[in-house]
């Protein structure tokens, strides 16, 4: 004769709770305590997580180098510039995105950013290689010149170099997508080593070095932070909304 295993202690209780409601079907009831279950367990691990990234402590307070400032609302943005100047006679406006390096270019792809005086390294060492879109324009023209270049801790390698239209996307991860049908140049390597040389000292001059890394490092981590927290609040209030019956 087969004996019916006694029901647990939690589907004792849902039961009591079902038993005041609408009929349900047995599937129906065991449904409901699955889904119920994994959403507190999910609402828990997610409440202890934020938790424990808000008690991180934030990196020291660092300005970038004069005479670059900061883009105001900048942290609030999902992406665009974080730092801008104007610089020399002609009026020229330089604006500067940043990302990890990691989170833009295809695994081995930063060999060409190594070639030019960074330090490779996995994926441990991604905040510690950074990506940058710079964009130098001047009021009368309707184009920009634009570099997508990687900054290390003591290097910045240039990867590519291109004119594109005011009125293209702009951004770190935008520039490092393919689109649009204007050429957009040679292969930055494939450039006569003399040219290279004189793009280097071009951006040099307009302050696009190293002594930009320990602000954008603070930075990116500081947008990281934020953008982490806002995660684990917003996927626990979508998953503790009630269900519309």
């Amino acid at each position: 004769m087969l004996r019916r295993a006694a029901p647990s202690a939690a589907t004792a209780l849902l039961r009591r709770a079902l038993s005041s409601s609408r009929p349900r079907s047995p599937a129906a009831a065991t449904a409901v305590a699955s889904s119920s279950a994994v959403n507190s367990i999910l609402l828990r691990s997610l409440k202890e997580h934020y938790l424990e990234v808000s008690k991180m402590t934030p990196p020291p307070k660092i300005s970038p180098p004069k005479p670059y400032t900061i883009v105001k609302g900048a942290l609030d943005q999902p992406s665009g510039p974080v730092l801008h100047r104007g610089y020399g006679e002609t009026g020229e406006e330089i604006s500067i995105s940043v990302a990890r390096l990691a989170n833009i270019m295809p695994p081995g792809a930063d060999s060409d950013f190594d070639s030019d005086g960074g330090s490779g390294g996995g994926a441990s060492e991604s905040i510690s290689q950074l990506f940058l879109h710079v964009d130098i324009s001047r009021p009368e023209s309707s184009k920009s010149l634009q570099f997508l270049c990687g900054l290390y801790p003591d290097a910045v390698g240039i990867h590519s170099v291109c004119l594109r239209s005011k009125t293209a996307a702009s951004g770190a991860v935008a520039a490092a997508t393919k689109g649009g049908g204007e050429y957009q140049g040679r292969i930055f390597q494939e450039l006569d080593e003399k040219v290279r040389d004189a793009f280097h000292l071009y951006i040099e001059a307009r302050g696009i070095n190293e002594k930009l890394f320990p602000f954008l490092q603070a930075w990116l981590y500081v947008k990281d932070h934020r953008n982490l927290v806002r995660w684990f609040k917003s996927v626990g209030t979508v998953i503790s909304e009630p269900k519309s019956e």
